[in-house]
């Protein structure tokens, strides 16, 4: 069984994370700080496809995770029952602790990456993946709620 995506709401929700990602790393909300923790130069001199190549990367990627978590949402939905934007939401967080959070944390622990770092990144990634589910939750698929 193939579970029903809206793809419009995974569109969506792939371009959301762009839109949260240049907020969350502006240098005047947590960009310099994260830079600094990371250290990573932002002066530093990068041609036009090498600064393109993250941006294409994290497009690609971000569209996978939007269509896992619209798949899984819709998986949960039908097993749990109840309102779509809960199943989406709950199943985003659960995603977001068990795959993300966790393997960030195993990573930077062996990696020796400061504890601040580690914690800036896992809560991007869980206001991406909260937004994301808000996103799929309000737009179900067709023929589901």
């Amino acid at each position: 069984m193939v579970p029903e995506i809206n793809y419009w709401a995974v569109i969506l929700a792939t371009l959301s994370t762009m839109i949260v990602g240049s907020i969350w790393y502006t240098p005047k909300v947590f960009g310099t700080r994260w830079a600094k923790l990371a250290h990573v130069d932002l002066n530093r001199e990068m041609t036009p496809l090498a600064a393109m190549m993250p941006i294409i990367v994290t497009v690609l990627v971000s569209f996978v995770s939007a269509w896992v978590l619209a798949g899984a949402t819709t998986i949960a939905w039908h097993f749990y029952g109840g309102g779509y934007l809960l199943a989406a939401v709950g199943t985003g967080v659960i995603l977001w602790a068990g795959f993300t959070a966790a393997r960030f944390i195993t990573h930077d622990a062996f990696e020796g990456r400061p504890t601040s770092l580690t914690v800036m990144n896992i809560a991007h990634e869980l206001v991406t993946v909260l937004v994301m589910s808000i996103i799929i939750g309000v737009w179900p698929p067709a023929g589901t709620v």
